[in-house]
């Protein structure tokens, strides 16, 4: 009985030596790897500052890369409407240079004193299906549109706080916004509103909007704006889309080739950040729109 009852004991004891071994090696071991693994990245920031050139490059990059974009130009339709910004969208989706003269629509330029677009045969907006570019009118294109299809649109002004975009409105029928909304809207299709920070308006969009549709005299034929809504990519989006970190504005303005620039600071773990830096590296000495 008491051979028995040691045989019982010394079980026992053995479970209890391999089960505080096990402990000691989880603490040894695998609890400074949960550790380290719980511990939050450090995070990093720098900054850099893109003339308004710069930042349409950055945009169309990233504009590219987005998953509704990727998923449009392999399943779908993408149509990508003319304008300052979409001029870079295009060569960046279609891989071709864009002449940037005949790819805009309306031009905001200098009243005296300054270097202009030149005049150039309007070149038809750019519609892919499946990826190949088509011989389609955007008029025809529009009506072909369904749920995940993407349009890409630009933008004269940017409510950034409350992601609203406007487009200035001089003809009767709306112009290109007018041809693309209604069927936007109606078969769900997706609005990527390409827009730089330059775009920035102080105060309320909306308000704005109303402001300029009063019908009161105009001394100068006012023109009125088309409020839009959509999947806003500016260069704060740009960056977390193209390396992952984040972005905020901290200043703006410039001289020398830098007015209308923006002063981004990246925020990150140090690789996302020396991604985002690099990224910035190699778009900055972008050519002025008009050189």
């Amino acid at each position: 009985m008491r051979k028995k009852d040691e045989t019982v004991m010394t079980r026992h004891h053995l479970r209890m030596y391999f089960f505080f071994c096990a402990v000691v090696m989880t603490f040894q071991f695998v609890l400074p790897g949960l550790l380290a693994a719980a511990e939050p990245a450090k995070i990093v920031q720098a900054q850099a500052i893109l003339t308004v050139s710069e930042s349409k490059r950055l945009i169309a990059k990233a504009v590219k890369e987005m998953p509704i974009v990727k998923n449009a130009l392999a399943n779908g339709m993408v149509i990508i409407a003319r304008g300052t910004t979409n001029v870079y969208v295009a060569e960046e989706i279609t891989g071709k240079k864009i002449d940037k003269a005949a790819y805009v629509r309306g031009r905001i330029q200098p009243a005296k004193g300054a270097k202009k677009l030149p005049d150039a045969p309007a070149i038809p907006e750019i519609v892919l299906e499946k990826g190949q570019v088509v011989d389609l009118p955007l008029a025809e294109a529009v009506k072909k549109l369904k749920h995940g299809d993407v349009v890409i649109k630009g933008a004269n002004a940017l409510d950034y706080k409350n992601k609203l975009a406007g487009v200035d409105i001089a003809a009767p029928d709306g112009g290109t916004t007018g041809i693309i909304m209604p069927y936007v809207v109606a078969r769900k299709a997706y609005l990527v509103i390409a827009v730089g920070l330059e775009k920035l308006v102080a105060g309320d969009l909306v308000d704005l909007t109303m402001k300029m549709r009063e019908p009161i005299e105009s001394l100068n034929s006012l023109q009125s704006m088309f409020l839009i809504t959509g999947e806003i990519v500016t260069e704060l989006e740009a960056i977390t889309i193209l390396t992952g970190a984040t972005a905020f504005q901290c200043s703006a303005g410039g001289i020398g080739g830098a007015e209308g620039a923006v002063w981004i600071v990246f925020r990150g773990t140090t690789e996302q950040v020396n991604e985002a830096l690099k990224l910035v590296q190699s778009i900055q000495g972008e050519p002025p729109f008009v050189e």
